[in-house]
């Protein structure tokens, strides 16, 4: 009698679970799946604390683990070489009895940000985080490392307030100074997610993703972060740092992470931003706003003497 579909998948499920029966680590639940593995909530009885356990997937069968497995190993010594309060810290590595490689990293408590923007934030909180994750990326960027899947699924926002930036599963290495061995990628492999992913990367050509390609997208999470409610308009400097972050051609894009957060810094300070040429009427109306409290004062000075002026 053949098995049901979900009885199938249960069965699959079941054989996925990692055995860690010849570590210290006791897994308690599954937090989060990937393209390329799992994410297990596990207890380190060594040190009896709560830590994150990311797993390769069962291959189907007849291909084997290699690849996802090289990919899961080199990300784990991408991030442990990259310390900054933005990414995730790395405590260990290891392979389960059934030949899958793991590595353990903190547990996060939070929410991922497409989780995280369903509850109403002002402008100024999400452009922090924004400037938070630029931080994190242009760490990454001096370390010659490019993440190429930045989206609001691969941003967790903690419980006190931290970024941290996820899954650098596919990130390349453009300055070899860690000695992390290349993955390489066949040409015409598309790589990234749909709405976030540079055309470079879109076309299959990987090997030619820079600095610029996680602009591409971080111009996506800046779009995603600042989407005006229902009935109004992103204002013209904002939508001009975006379409510059998001342009077709790398050229035409900010050269780096930090011109693209030095606008947006700008831009949340009331000042002009290099993306946006305004007008003559859009600079009174941005000093009119940044100076009201000054200009009302100044007004009800004027409107004083004219009333004294008039009674003398």
């Amino acid at each position: 009698m053949p098995l049901s579909d979900a009885a199938v998948a249960s069965l699959r499920a079941l054989a996925d679970w990692p055995d860690t029966s010849d570590s210290k680590y006791d897994i308690l639940e599954r937090i989060g799946r990937g393209g390329m593995g799992s994410v297990y909530l596990a207890h380190d009885r060594a040190l009896d604390r709560r830590v994150a356990i990311k797993v390769v997937s069962l291959p189907e069968p007849p291909a084997g683990t290699g690849l996802a497995g090289e990919r899961l190993t080199r990300e784990a010594r991408i991030l442990a070489g990259l310390e900054h309060p933005g990414l995730v810290p790395v405590h260990d590595v290891g392979v389960l009895t059934d030949g899958r490689p793991y590595y353990v990293m903190k547990w996060i408590r939070g929410t991922r940000l497409d989780a995280y923007l369903q509850s109403p934030r002002t402008e100024a909180a999400r452009l922090r985080i924004f400037a938070r994750i630029c931080d994190a990326i242009a760490f990454a960027h001096q370390a010659g490392v490019i993440h190429r899947d930045l989206t609001p699924a691969n941003i967790m926002v903690g419980a006190f307030g931290e970024v941290l930036v996820l899954d650098w599963g596919l990130a390349r290495i453009r300055l070899d100074r860690s000695g992390v061995s290349p993955v390489t990628t066949q040409p015409g492999t598309v790589m990234g997610t749909a709405g976030f992913m540079a055309p470079e990367l879109a076309a299959g050509r990987s090997d030619a993703s820079d600095e610029r390609t996680d602009v591409y997208a971080l111009g996506g999470l800046l779009e995603v972060l600042t989407q005006p409610p229902r009935g109004q308009f992103t204002p013209r400097p904002l939508a001009a740092i975006i379409a510059k972050a998001r342009a077709a051609s790398p050229a035409d894009r900010y050269p780096a992470v930090e011109a693209l957060a030095s606008d947006v810094e700008r831009y949340g300070a009331g000042d002009p931003v290099a993306a946006y040429r305004e007008g003559p009427l859009e600079w009174a109306s941005r000093h009119a706003t940044r100076h009201q409290t000054a200009i009302v004062l100044v007004a009800v000075y004027i409107v004083i003497r004219v009333i004294l002026l008039a009674f003398r």
